[in-house]
Order: C-alpha cells, then structure tokens, then sequence
C-alpha cells in the first residue's frame, strides 16, 4: 500500500525546511534506510532517509522549496499504483509572499579629472565682497585656481588671507585622490538557521528577565599553566578549553546555575552538558560537550575541536547541538574585552568570555604588570537570583587561577 512521507521534525526549534537536493527522481526504486534528498532545517544540513522500500511515485516539492514541517514530500508505493486518493488529501501550499520591491538608490557621482585630481568648486571673488578678507593677490591667485576663499583660514593680520594661505590650499586640492567605487545596496534572503537565530533571540529577550554579573581575573597562573601542558603534552590547548573545564566544576558545584525554567516549573538538570558557540557562515551554532564534568581536560580540548570543525562543515548531528544544559560564548580571540551574551533557552544562563588584557595589576602591595580576564553572566531571573550566580562565578574564578586543580 503506497504512503505519504512527510517533512520530519529535525531540530528542536525546526518549523520548515528547505530540499536542496533531490538524489532520487520519480519512477526510481528505493530502500529503506536509502537516502533521497538532502534539506537544510534550521540549524544544519541534514540527510533524509526512505522510510519504507518502494517505487518513488510521487515527488511534492521542487528543488529549493521551503517544506513546512508535516507537509508530504513524496509518495512510496508498488510500481503502478493508484495515488489518486493520497494526491486528493495533498493541502493546498501557500503561495509564497511577493517580494518587496527595494527602491534603488542611485550613488552621488563624482567627476574626476583624467588625472585623478578632485577640484573644488569654483566660486567667482569680487572686490566687492566685503565679508571676507583676502589680499588683492590672494583673491586674483583664489579666481585663477578655482578656489574658494570661504574654505581657507587666513594667517594674516586680522585672519587675513593672504598669498601663503592660497597657495597651500591649492597644494592640498592638487593631491590625487583615491576615488572609491559606490556602494552597493544588495537584499539577503534569511537562511532558515539565520531566521531560528532571530526567532529565538528576540524571544529570549522578551520574556526572559535577564541580569548579568561581570567579574575580573588574574590570568597569571592559567598562562603559565597552559604553556607548561602543551609542552610536554600532544594536545594543544587553548584558553576555551580551560574555561569550559572551569565553567563544568563550577556548575557541579552550584547546580541551581545548571537549571532550566520550563512551564510552571524549574528543572535542575542530572547532566552537565555545556555549549560553547562557533561561528558559521550563516550565523551561529553551539556543539555540545555531554557530561563535561566527567571529561578531563585534554578530552574536552580533542571533543571541542572535532566538534568545531564539524560545525564549520556543516556535519553536525542533531543530537550533537541540542539540548543543551548552559552555554559558553567566547569573543577573547576578537580582542573584545567584555559583553553580555543572550541566554539560549530554555537554559537558565550563558557565560561571555572577553579577552586576556595586559594591564597593572597590584600584587602584595605593588603594582605589577599583570594579564587579567573579564567575564559576564547572564542569567534568568526566573531561575538564577543573584546569590547563585554569584557563587558560581566565585567557583569558576577559584578554578581559573588555581588552574592545577582543572586536573586533579
């Protein structure tokens, strides 16, 4: 009997997705388990399987076609099979909105000469124009040139302008100008993992009452900790994996910081599973290191870069990114010193990461030249009062600057 496959559910926060790539066409025979078609949800690119072996009978959508989610994509029968009575329940798709017109916004032209030279405009100097006091020569040099006496700052008795003044605006008129080509106004369509983002940003920002807690470091130790263990260790680590070996102790210690608002209730979850946000080309995603507390520091460095690195290619699998229990985002590697991240829900805080800053420091009654780190919490009041937040960044703090225990 033939049957209707329809577009799966492949994330979390996945309301439609898009079928970049058909590996099947109709008439096709098919597997179970085979792949027909690639589509793109809104946190990654997904390979979609047959459910059922069969005759692909009927494809739905094209190529490049926003599916939502529960809509048919094709039809698996027996070859030759009625589908008449399963083409009559096919919904009707929404025809897709017009697209808004953007007015085109001619750039301002700029007429240069053939030798690159911008000159300004001319305005013609009478001696009748008694506002502004130029000697004779400078006013016969000023119409000669082309130059207009009102753009020059005479040095001369009074503020004069007078024959030095002409001249060295004419030098500075006379140097080549590099002329930039106009800027090009140009319309982005959203991917679907760049629409999720927006969705769900804006939604955590309006109803999740965010505070933040900002504390500062001293990196000396870390430092000096982390050269020593990729000296004499064959993983090179980086300051990411120290905060997110921090970051898992810490909650282990503070697990209401490991807590969730959901419903009517707050969860405080059994696992730490930690997020740390990578940057992709359509926007952002957050892999996950499950059960962090329980992986020593070179595990969480090799699973954090396999992980990335996947990320970047697009290979992730859902599991892999969602589900998270708290989320790390790190902008130190742009020298950026301090910001407030947005909490990723339902999670109950996000840690920012800023930049290690050289700057003094005091140091048992001496000001030293020191490295210190600044971070910021982001919490949801629902779920972290300021207490709890607190504690847990007295905890991560602790394991930051006495980085030895990381491995204890």
């Amino acid at each position: 009997m033939a049957t209707k496959m329809l577009m799966p559910k492949l994330s979390d926060t996945m309301e439609e997705g898009i079928i970049l790539k058909w590996r099947k066409k109709e008439g096709d025979k098919v597997k179970a388990g085979e792949i027909i078609a690639d589509i793109q949800s809104d946190k990654a690119d997904m390979e979609q399987e047959a459910y059922e072996s069969g005759v692909l009978l009927k494809i739905f959508p094209k190529e490049g076609e926003a599916v939502k989610v529960g809509a048919p994509l094709v039809i698996i029968g027996k070859e030759g099979e009625d589908i008449s009575a399963l083409l009559a329940e096919q919904t009707t798709t929404k025809p897709p909105e017009p697209k808004q017109e953007m007015t085109a916004v001619t750039p301002t032209q700029v007429v240069v000469s053939s030798t690159g030279i911008v000159s300004a405009p001319a305005v013609s100097v009478t001696d009748g124009d008694k506002r502004i006091k130029a000697s004779p020569l400078a006013k016969k040099i000023a119409q000669e040139r082309n130059i207009d006496l009102r753009t020059i700052k005479g040095s001369g008795p009074f503020g004069r302008i007078v024959k030095a003044d002409v001249e060295a605006q004419a030098a500075t008129l006379s140097m080549p100008r590099k002329v930039l080509p106009p800027l090009q106004t140009k319309e982005v369509p959203l991917s679907m993992m760049r629409k999720t983002i927006a969705k769900r940003l804006l939604e955590s920002k309006v109803t999740i009452p965010h505070f933040y807690l900002t504390v500062e470091m001293n990196m000396k130790r870390a430092i000096d900790f982390r050269a020593s263990l990729n000296e004499i260790s064959g993983t090179k680590l980086s300051y990411n994996d120290i905060v997110m070996r921090a970051v898992a102790l810490a909650l282990r210690e503070n697990p209401k910081a490991n807590s969730s608002f959901v419903g009517d209730k707050i969860i405080e979850h059994g696992r730490i599973d930690v997020g740390f946000a990578v940057a992709v080309d359509e926007g952002l995603i957050t892999p996950i290191i499950r059960n962090a507390d329980q992986k020593t520091l070179i595990e969480i460095s090799t699973e954090s870069k396999e992980l990335a690195k996947r990320a970047r290619e697009g290979k992730l699998k859902l599991e892999e990114f969602t589900g998270g229990t708290f989320t790390v985002s790190n902008l130190g590697m742009y020298d950026v010193e301090n910001f407030a991240a947005i909490i990723n829900p339902p999670e109950g805080a996000i840690l920012a990461v800023g930049t290690i800053v050289e700057k003094p420091v005091v140091e048992n009654g001496q000001i030293v030249i020191g490295h210190t780190m600044k971070v910021t919490l982001s919490c949801d009041h629902r779920v972290v009062d300021g207490a709890i937040g607190a504690q847990f960044l007295q905890s991560f703090k602790r394991y930051i600057e006495n980085p030895l225990a990381l491995v204890l």
